[in-house]
């Protein structure tokens, strides 16, 4: 546990950093939702009925954008091989380098919905809505890409094969958090049930992804 959180505060310490990667994703996120009223127009109902979508396709770009750091930068200086062959089970060292990932890249994006909703006409309840459902959909996409990642990294590709690898397993994530927003927003489908759903897929990719990312660095770097 020493170890695990050892690579955690690592991990975001690195993030945080000019260049590291979070601050990156966060003014994305800030860019996409700026430059979407302009393109939708002045239509303050149209702007409030996309807004929960418009903010779930930021913090899908914005994670895609900061994931392919999440192992390279370990490959380029050589502290990923220490990482797989040192006595932690590699997994968890995975599930820990995802966690860390969330915590600097994606909990910023959650933090700053309430504000970003403003521009796009959503009220209060509206904006903890869609906050409620990032907050239980982003892991969903950190563990998930962290299987692309890892891909990327142990077949010497960069981010165009990430983006290929992650977007197909992001997709019902995207529909469940949309679905999930918009059915608190006006209805008439149940909230509980996509956010379920979307719960759901977290709790699978916690436990799918730090394997199959495991597996594949295992692979990539025999």
């Amino acid at each position: 546990m020493t170890a695990l959180g050892a690579i955690i505060r690592r991990d975001i310490r690195i993030a945080l950093r000019v260049g590291g990667g979070a601050l990156i994703g966060v003014l994305f996120f800030l860019t996409v939702v700026v430059l979407m009223p302009f393109a939708v127009g002045p239509d303050l109902a149209l702007l409030k009925r996309l807004g929960p979508a418009i903010l779930w396709l930021g913090a899908l770009l914005a994670s895609l954008l900061t994931l392919d750091r999440l192992f390279t930068a370990d490959a380029e200086d050589g502290s990923l091989d220490l990482i797989v062959m040192s006595r932690t089970p590699l997994e968890l060292t995975c599930a820990a380098k995802a966690l860390a990932h969330w915590l600097a890249a994606g909990l910023p994006l959650i933090v700053a919905t309430p504000v970003l909703g403003l521009l796009l006409n959503l009220d209060g309840s509206a904006s903890l809505a869609v906050m409620a459902t990032l907050l239980a959909g982003t892991p969903a996409l950190t563990f998930t890409g962290m299987i692309g990642a890892a891909l990327a990294v142990a077949l010497r590709r960069g981010g165009l094969l990430l983006a290929v690898l992650v977007l197909p397993l992001s997709i019902p994530v995207l529909i469940f958090g949309v679905s999930a927003s918009q059915a608190a927003i006006v209805g008439p489908v149940s909230f509980g049930t996509p956010f379920s759903i979307l719960c759901a897929i977290s709790l699978l990719s916690l436990v799918i992804g730090p394997f199959a990312a495991a597996a594949s660095l295992r692979q990539g770097l025999d």
